[in-house]
């Protein structure tokens, strides 16, 4: 996977991916007027900083203490005081800055995450995406917090120097500016593998970020399945890998610092060996001399620090190249379509097919109706695609061929909101968010719920019976994916939650399947109250379920192969009754179920 993002990386060019990075830096509504400060504050500084050398060569021409003045000598003090606040100010302002800029970044990405379509998630994991939001991030920030202050007052005081330098000796200026080209060699040679390295990085750092996710999610089940040695090679894996770019990263580091080191101390001992022979032919004064050292080493200093700069900005390129693709996804249309006013017509599934991405079909020309106020069971061996339609139904995919409409109209001529604003649905597993009770029979509710509307949703779905002996009530902590309530608990919380929404259509994916006979009883109860008189869709594992439906469909590898109710079924259609057979009889060698 790594290797086909290299390679198109790498035919696109850096210079592609650069832009791309501004222009994402760009979009996220840099606050302009904060970096004006710290760029008018950092030529102060810098220009300030200019004065010294110059200082330093009256001084150094004068030889003489007695030829200063208490004026000279307060200007100094004032031009260094000056200098220390405005860099103080301006980085300051520039930490202000990037933390401004990576907020808007992480703000358009989580807004981005929320819209993007299951199939999104279907081929992503979801550490990764938290990687990115994190970690890649975090790169940038780095970049604009720590390195674009030195960057940017790199760049003036070189600019500055180089014209001083060349008013006080032009010869000697040519002959600095030699190792120019030398040093962007280096540099361009270097910064590519960097950037190949940092990108290779950040996608390592993100799957070893969903591996932790998904371990840690699931931390019950390694212990109980005795795999902590397995997943501990699963980690070690990810650790190593990201040992190795790391290290790959200290070797260009390694390379880049030195070689520039070197290059520049070379510079420094043959301006000094050039510039002696000229203050002996008397060519050049002394303090002319010492004010060119300092000056270049006004140059030298910034010029690690752009180094530094160009390395991190490699790094941040790479990093947000992900992010990039994750923003230029396509995203579900919540707002296109009309809004829905009467969902109290049948729901019509007509010829569809659908195969997810690069998979074998898994509907085949699926048709039914799904009567209004009625109930619709969807029975048939595992497989079959029953939680296929309910995904389908749900909008969370299109069907390849074929159309489900309401009425007369496609579901997709309705906005997503408002479609999904009128289905309810209940899970086997009755997932939970980390909070409270009141916050989870509360979720995605977009009005103020009043305590009176709470309780009354909470006694329908007979949830009020175990809440009001919970020490705090509705303000439990339920845990993680509501680890610390017992399944039947969290079933009656989602039901709760599905009364609150008061939706048109209900869709029930056996919400009793994993539950004890006493929990069962009491969620059955609390379903026969969410029930009444909605459109109810239910995918059925046990036949006892759902014998009382008004319609029930049986489904056969993606095909429809049977519809009515369960006596006519058991009647005319063979795996039907044997599924009745083997499920529903009670004493051993009934050879019809009892119900019959």
């Amino acid at each position: 996977m790594r290797r086909d993002h290299d390679t198109t990386s790498d035919k696109r060019g850096n210079s592609v991916d650069w832009r791309a990075f501004l222009h994402l830096l760009k979009e996220t509504n840099p606050p302009k007027l904060l970096l004006g400060i710290a760029l008018l504050l950092s030529l102060a500084t810098t220009g300030t900083g200019l004065t010294i050398p110059l200082f330093t060569k009256n001084l150094v021409n004068g030889f003489s203490l007695a030829s200063l003045n208490q004026g000279q000598i307060v200007m100094l003090l004032a031009a260094l005081l000056l200098q220390a606040v405005a860099s103080g100010i301006s980085i300051y302002l520039l930490n202000k800055a990037g933390q401004q800029i990576v907020a808007g970044l992480r703000d358009r990405l989580w807004k981005k995450l929320l819209v993007l379509p299951v199939s999104h998630y279907d081929n992503t994991e979801s550490g990764e995406m938290i990687s990115r939001m994190s970690n890649d991030t975090a790169v940038v920030k780095g970049l604009i917090t720590e390195h674009l202050t030195h960057f940017l007052t790199g760049i003036i005081a070189i600019i500055g120097s180089v014209v001083i330098l060349a008013v006080l000796d032009w010869k000697m200026t040519l002959l600095m500016l030699t190792v120019v080209p030398l040093s962007l060699l280096i540099f361009m040679v270097l910064g590519r593998q960097m950037h190949k390295i940092s990108r290779g990085m950040q996608d390592e750092t993100a799957r070893f970020t969903a591996t932790l996710a998904r371990v840690l999610a699931e931390v019950r089940l390694v212990k109980m399945s005795n795999a902590e040695s397995v997943e501990y090679e699963n980690g070690k894996q990810g650790i190593l890998s990201l040992l190795q770019y790391g290290m790959r990263e200290a070797k260009i580091q390694a390379l880049i610092f030195p070689l520039m080191s070197l290059v520049l101390m070379l510079l420094l001992t043959v301006i000094i060996g050039y510039g002696g022979m000229r203050v002996s032919a008397g060519e050049l004064s002394a303090g002319d001399l010492v004010a060119f050292i300092l000056y270049i080493i006004q140059i030298v200093m910034p010029i690690g620090q752009i180094v530094g700069f160009l390395t991190q900005f490699q790094k941040a390129v790479g990093a947000t190249e992900r992010i990039i693709a994750t923003l230029g996804a396509d995203e579900e249309d919540h707002a296109s379509g009309r809004e829905l006013q009467n969902a109290d017509q049948p729901l019509v599934v007509e010829h569809v097919s659908f195969a997810y991405q690069k998979g074998e079909t898994v509907l085949h020309d699926v048709s039914f109706t799904i009567e209004p106020g009625k109930v619709t069971a969807l029975v048939g061996p595992s497989g079959s695609g029953k939680t296929t339609l309910f995904s389908l139904l749900e909008r969370f995919y299109r069907p390849q061929s074929g159309t489900i409409r309401l009425g007369a109209d496609p579901i997709e001529a309705f906005s997503l909101h408002s479609w999904r604003s009128k289905i309810g649905y209940v899970s086997q597993e009755s997932p939970l968010m980390a909070g409270t009770i009141r916050e989870n029979i509360c979720y995605g509710i977009d009005r103020e719920v009043s305590e009176e509307e709470l309780r009354r949703a909470a006694a329908m779905a007979y949830a009020d019976q175990f809440i009001d002996e919970l020490p705090n009530g509705y303000d439990t902590e339920v845990g993680e994916r509501g680890i610390k309530l017992s399944g039947g608990q969290r079933q009656r919380i989602a039901i709760a939650r599905a009364l609150l929404r008061d939706p048109k259509i209900l869709m029930l994916d056996e919400a009793t399947s994993s539950l004890d006979s006493r929990a069962e009883s009491v969620v059955q109860e609390a379903l026969k109250n969410l029930m009444a008189g909605r459109t109810t869709l239910v995918i059925a594992h046990r036949l006892s379920t759902v014998i009382d439906a008004d319609r029930l469909v049986f489904l056969e590898n993606g095909r429809v192969t049977g519809i009515g109710t369960h006596e006519e079924l058991f009647r005319s259609h063979a795996m039907y009754r044997e599924f009745a057979t083997q499920q529903l009889r009670i004493k051993e060698g009934m050879t019809e179920p009892e119900h019959v």
